[in-house]
């Protein structure tokens, strides 16, 4: 046992079945399963491949899943009952920040290029444009947004969204069916590598070091096995740090490319999960001596602003309560102080591609103050 590790009370439950989607950020998990992270923990997890992300969101619901690598948003999302059904659900800790991005169709960047602007462009396609993401209240669908108002362009306006999975994303931009797209490496890094589209910004260079994939549950699996969750916490914190090791990404890489993971060059994989401290925008990361993994709060309060900010939410005043009610924020302090990791206070985060700050303090303001909204 690391000497900074303390004895928590024995897990409730024992074998877990843990989901994921195929995107480079589902490392963590697939380095927890390999190098057994969790039988000092008392776990033995089992990893779950699924094809998008509403199966993973139906099965986590159902109970056929424990937890989930899952999209920020779409655990809010659910809490809500925007989409589906509701049901009250907990996020455990962050497992990773940045790592996504918003590829254009070779057609449409060409004329970005030619033209300048982005609406300019945009105007010279023969149809009206379609871009991807991939859930309606995930974080691809926030970046997409984010960045096409920041341009000029009304995402509920002046394109048309379609939700397409992670993996079908470069056939459908190769058939032409889109014309862009937001989702998480290595799929465009994969669209530029066969010549089908060109990376226009890293998510990290729309909100630097935003929180992307989240561990979730149901918030009753927590009240009735919460030594399992801080164990599995514990767990994915060793994950996390392992990855910060030397060339443990690369090792990762090739565990990641297989078929039946993400069936996708490792090489290629490698590249997008190593950090470049010379990239326009920060690459992926995982650990950072805990900086990237507490749920904090006021970065769950950011999703609801824009949930208002597009239409899907209707303004409320207890957007504090809903992220203090879903982020499980008592119960990774516990866990990560049984590992030694130190919880980062909350900070305001870095400006965003459109220069504003969000602090956490007034969302209502905050919302007013975009020009482009529902």
């Amino acid at each position: 046992m690391n000497a900074t590790t303390l004895p928590l009370a024995a897990p409730e439950k024992t074998h877990l079945k843990i989901g994921f989607v195929p995107l480079a950020d589902a490392a963590p998990l697939v380095a927890a399963k390999l190098l057994e992270f969790g039988h000092a923990h008392g776990l033995t997890l089992e990893l779950s491949r699924q094809p998008s992300w509403a199966a993973l969101r139906d099965k986590l619901l159902s109970g056929e899943l424990d937890a989930a690598h899952s999209l920020y948003g779409l655990v809010y999302g659910v809490q809500l009952g925007l989409g589906g059904p509701q049901t009250d659900m907990a996020v455990l800790m962050v497992l990773n920040r940045n790592g996504q991005a918003i590829s254009l169709s070779n057609r449409l960047a060409n004329a970005l290029a030619e033209h300048g602007t982005l609406p300019r462009a945009l105007a010279t396609l023969d149809r009206k444009p379609v871009f991807a993401q991939t859930f309606p209240t995930g974080t691809h669908a926030m970046w997409l947004y984010y960045w096409l108002a920041s341009q000029g362009v009304h995402p509920l306006h002046d394109i048309e969204s379609v939700v397409i999975p992670p993996p079908q994303m470069v056939a459908a931009l190769a058939e032409d069916r889109l014309d862009g797209l937001c989702v998480g490496e290595p799929w465009p890094g994969l669209a530029e590598q066969r010549g089908v589209g060109r990376t226009v910004i890293a998510s990290g260079g729309i909100w630097p070091d935003h929180p992307e994939k989240v561990l979730a549950c149901r918030r009753d699996f927590v009240a009735r096995y919460p030594s399992t969750a801080r164990a599995l916490v514990r767990t994915m914190l060793e994950a996390c740090r392992w990855l910060d090791g030397e060339g443990n990404r690369r090792e990762i890489a090739q565990w990641l490319a297989r078929p039946e993971m993400l069936g996708v060059d490792a090489a290629l994989i490698a590249a997008r999960l190593e950090a470049d401290a010379a990239a326009p925008a920060p690459g992926m990361k995982f650990f950072e001596e805990g900086r990237v993994n507490a749920p904090c709060e006021s970065e769950g309060v950011w999703f609801l602003t824009q949930f208002e900010r597009w239409g899907m939410l209707a303004r409320r005043a207890d957007y504090r309560e809903i992220a203090r009610g879903l982020n499980q924020t008592a119960l990774y302090r516990e866990a990560a102080a049984g590992m030694g990791v130190a919880v980062p206070h909350e900070v305001v985060t870095a400006p965003f591609v459109d220069a504003r700050v969000w602090d956490g303090e007034d969302p209502v303001a905050y919302v007013e103050g975009f020009p482009i909204r529902a």
